[in-house]
């Protein structure tokens, strides 16, 4: 096999399966609200995940001829100290693995990552879910009260 060939529609196949699969069990998961499919596209799903930090997101899944592709919208441009808010940001990416914090339309920040879809399994799709729960949940508070800080009262700040 050659590992820079895309994969076979077999694999592609076999990838789909397993997101089907993994999709229809996530309805006992007391973190997920929703699991939908695209109507407009037949390759898209959403996750909707009940968060602490963050009450509710959805972890958009696309699956692609090379890769599963998965993002969350995390939240708008920051409106004041863009520099620490970015830095800040930067500074957690160095701590993601399968994942990143981006700038996206409208300058609106997501969490994006990428798989190859011959890695795809229940494990992995529970990783990607995990890692990016937990990403929000670690950084979108901070984030928020760099980005955002006038809108929060100085003892909130801290």
């Amino acid at each position: 096999m050659d590992e820079f060939a895309p994969p076979s529609d077999e694999e592609r196949a076999a990838c789909h399966d397993q997101l089907m699969a993994w999709l229809a069990a996530l309805e006992a998961n007391p973190v997920v609200a929703a699991v939908v499919a695209d109507d407009e596209r037949d390759d898209r799903w959403f996750v909707r995940v009940l968060g602490e930090a963050k009450d509710v997101y959805s972890v958009w899944f696309t699956l692609g001829q090379r890769t599963l592709a998965y993002e969350t919208y995390v939240m708008p441009a920051p409106e004041e100290n863009h520099a620490e808010f970015y830095a800040h940001l930067l500074r957690r990416n160095d701590d993601l693995r399968e994942l990143a914090f981006t700038v996206g339309g409208e300058e609106a920040i997501f969490l994006k990552g990428r798989i190859d879809l011959r890695a795809v399994d229940h494990e992995a799709l529970d990783r990607i879910l995990g890692t990016v729960w937990a990403t929000v949940e670690r950084c979108f508070q901070p984030a928020l009260r760099l980005g955002f800080a006038s809108r929060f009262s100085p003892e909130d700040r801290s």
